[in-house]
């Protein structure tokens, strides 16, 4: 199927009380993964490169510095592998841009091929991210493409996203947020954290998204309600990476419990970064851990020089550079490059099927219509979304 916006996905979560995971990819074997593993469940996919990601899958090894012209390169090299593997998929697929920081990071991602973007205006004065977010729906709306903005500050660190703590989201604000910018979808600040080091027994408050969803229905106001910062960081894994030589330190997340009941509460759409990051760098480590002649491979030898020297990393985008071309384009993809590519695919499998059915996106993905960007355009433009 053709890549469709973000709005249908989260108007059919919204309407049947399901959240709808959101899964960051680095790399054209990771979105080939997830939408196989959505495909399993026949839930719908959400699959988001975060700005950086842009960045990296551009050709910027140091993604931190990556410019505008590599991020509009990464974002057409991730548009180009997620509709190759969504042609020929049964369930509808979208691609969003996590974390635009600015008004042509969005830009470029759309011109690259996103179908929706999200524009992070959170850490300015109210009326300035209103401005902003406004700008960015009109230019993304016009072109049939879903916006999320995002109202509170979330603590935490993730790629150029930092806080050192968290403002929550009013539910007022929030209202005046979606009247004026004219959102799709808005992430608040209700507990949750960026990283991996969200604290112990984190507990959400859920009486915001609950306080504003209700507020939403009253003023009759549509659009979804999305939680940032939502890794669950599973403790299993964390475990294995240190046994197998790792060093990460104090990984905590969300528990699956406490999303779960935010679902109940109006969150309709959860993103996942961190849980895939882990996955993928425990299976790295066990490759290299049960094929030892292989930290001598002329192909992928560097991988493992780069994993033990970062013993307390975890982000894949730190130790898989000597794959670059595999990982930007998909080229190369064979003989152990194979198995480290199949390493990354088994890691994202494995943490977001887990979610898809937590969240509740089993056997959803017909409750999406498959509305084209013209068709959205053209519904933005008359009103009628």
């Amino acid at each position: 199927m053709p890549l469709i916006p973000l709005r249908p996905v989260l108007d059919a979560a919204v309407a049947n009380g399901y959240a709808q995971g959101a899964f960051n990819v680095n790399a054209v074997a990771q979105a080939e993964a997830v939408i196989q593993i959505h495909e399993l469940f026949r839930s719908p996919a959400i699959l988001q490169g975060a700005d950086l990601a842009n960045a990296f899958m551009g050709g910027a090894v140091d993604f931190a510095k990556g410019t505008l012209e590599d991020k509009k390169r990464g974002a057409k090299n991730i548009a180009a592998a997620v509709r190759r593997f969504a042609e020929s998929s049964p369930i509808p697929v979208v691609l969003h841009l996590d974390h635009g920081k600015d008004f042509e990071s969005c830009a470029a991602a759309i011109e690259g091929g996103y179908t929706s973007v999200m524009i992070d205006g959170s850490s300015l004065p109210f009326e300035e991210n209103v401005e902003l977010t406004r700008a960015v729906v009109q230019y993304a709306h016009a072109r049939g493409v879903s916006v999320e903005g995002e109202l509170g500050v979330l603590a935490g660190v993730e790629d150029h996203v930092f806080a050192a703590g968290s403002t929550y989201t009013n539910p007022l604000s929030a209202i005046e947020f979606f009247r004026k910018t004219g959102v799709d979808a808005l992430a608040i600040s209700y507990g949750t954290m960026h990283g991996a080091n969200k604290g112990k027994d984190v507990k959400l408050r859920r009486e915001i998204p609950t306080a504003i969803r209700e507020c939403m229905n009253h003023a009759g106001i549509r659009g979804a309600l999305v939680s940032h910062g939502s890794s669950t960081v599973p403790q299993y894994i964390v475990n294995e990476i240190n046994a197998l030589g790792g060093q990460v330190t104090n990984a905590h997340g969300i528990s699956r419990d406490e999303l779960k009941a935010a679902i109940g509460c109006g969150i309709s759409k959860i993103n996942v970064d961190t849980d895939i990051r882990l996955a993928v760098t425990r299976n790295l480590r066990e490759l290299f851990e049960g094929r030892p002649d292989l930290k001598q491979d002329e192909r992928i030898g560097g991988i493992w020089t780069l994993l033990d020297q970062r013993r307390d990393a975890f982000d894949p985008r730190v130790f898989l550079p000597p794959v670059m071309d595999t990982l930007m384009y998909g080229t190369g993809d064979d003989g152990t490059v194979a198995l480290v590519t199949d390493a990354m695919r088994r890691g994202v499998r494995e943490v977001v099927g887990t979610l898809i059915v937590e969240f509740g996106s089993v056997g959803r993905a017909p409750l999406v219509e498959q509305v084209s960007l013209e068709e959205m355009a053209r519904r933005y433009a008359a009103g009628e979304v």
